[in-house]
């Protein structure tokens, strides 16, 4: 028998750019995106839209016309934009993917062509998907508009579609072309969508960055009073952070077990389904961001009182730590959001790890869980004015 040991290394190079009135004939960044490494030549772009943005932007489809006319010597739009639903129900089915697809065929796009993508993360997903699929991958351009989307799964290298009540069971790994976010789009967002990225930022903050996390903590009363520059400073710190890790972890295709990433997921994606998706992903991810922060401080791992200021913080910034759903049980007595510790095994593909702050700024994988302590921890944590009755002794 011979082996022979083939090694092939890829590098990927994208922008991440922070600019306002994307689609202002003046503004530069698509089209030098687009040009970014390329022979010259015309570039023909399909470009696909979230139906959800429109309600804030009813004009976009005009501007990108607009757009594309003020620089045809370059661009060619092969047709006007695509709009479809966008939100957790584009994940659900196949059927929108197809769609993108088939609006890519006929456009004629190629491997030297574009497929720009504007919308939520849930949009650029199934957009991803649809890019990544076509032609074994056409160039993608993602243009996030929600506040989730700029700082975290709008930046990275994931796409996908849920399968079989499995959240995220189809998809690929396929760098963008280029990110291109458009504070414009955050300027219109309300609260609790703005919150959602601001979860997102806390996670990030609680397992990498102290001083990133102190700085959201000082900031959290101005973030709960909707302080746009605040927030947009905390938003652009967390996607850098995000793309840090992409390129510095070593694993960015997530083939080893750990998902440092994913700290307070496993709850949250239970959450999320047992709310038939009501709970967005980042209220989600903040109630379970508490939980673990708890269940590290009784364990030993996070000292009680930065597990304190953890769930303190995400509550100041106007985030939930809390939801019924935590206490929802079956007949038998056993809490049905447990369950979501055994479909977090199987979405890392066997070997059981989460990601716990150990202390902030640091984090320790376990590769078990206490159920019946975690259960305790849920039981506490549903005392909103006590949410830290914690045993651990504090040792910062």
């Amino acid at each position: 028998m011979t082996v022979h040991l083939q090694r092939i290394v890829v590098r990927h190079d994208f922008p991440v750019v922070f600019t306002r009135h994307l689609f202002l004939p003046r503004n530069r960044a698509l089209r030098d995106a687009l040009a970014r490494g390329t022979s010259p030549r015309r570039h023909r772009c399909l470009v696909l839209v979230d139906k959800g943005v429109l309600r804030n932007f009813p004009d976009l489809p005009k501007q990108i016309r607009a757009y594309f006319q003020t620089h045809a010597n370059a661009l060619n739009l092969v047709r006007a934009p695509l709009t479809l639903a966008g939100g957790e129900g584009i994940k659900q089915s196949a059927a929108p993917v197809h769609r993108m697809v088939e609006a890519l065929r006929a456009g004629n796009i190629c491997r030297h062509s574009f497929c720009i993508a504007i919308g939520g993360g849930a949009f650029l997903d199934a957009a991803g998907l649809a890019a990544a699929l076509f032609h074994r991958g056409v160039r993608l351009v993602r243009v996030p508009t929600t506040a989730l989307a700029q700082c975290d799964s709008g930046v990275g290298v994931k796409n996908a579609i849920n399968y079989a009540g499995a959240k995220n069971l189809l998809g690929t790994f396929a760098p963008p072309w280029a990110v291109l976010n458009d504070a414009d789009f955050l300027d219109s967002l309300p609260l609790p969508l703005l919150l959602d990225g601001v979860a997102e930022a806390i996670k990030v903050a609680a397992i990498k960055d102290a001083a990133f996390f102190r700085a959201i903590e000082r900031a959290a009363p101005r973030i709960r009073q909707r302080n746009l520059p605040v927030i947009r400073r905390i938003l652009k710190r967390c996607a850098l952070l995000h793309l840090e890790h992409i390129a510095s972890s070593g694993d960015p295709y997530e083939m080893g077990t750990a998902r440092p990433l994913d700290y307070g997921h496993w709850a949250a994606h239970k959450l999320e389904s047992m709310s038939r998706h009501r709970l967005s992903h980042g209220h989600a991810v903040a109630i379970g961001i508490a939980l673990d922060a708890l269940y590290a401080a009784r364990i030993g791992l996070l000292p009680r009182t930065q597990a304190r200021r953890l769930v303190t913080t995400l509550s100041a910034c106007g985030l939930p730590i809390y939801n019924p759903a935590l206490g929802q049980t079956r007949r038998s007595g056993s809490l049905v959001v447990l369950d979501g510790i055994e479909e977090f095994r199987a979405h890392l593909g066997g070997e059981l790890t989460i990601t716990f702050p150990a202390p902030l700024g640091a984090r320790v994988e376990l590769h078990t869980i206490d159920t019946p302590l975690m259960a305790d921890c849920i039981a506490t944590l549903s005392d909103w004015g006590q949410p830290l009755n914690v045993k651990s002794r504090d040792h910062d």
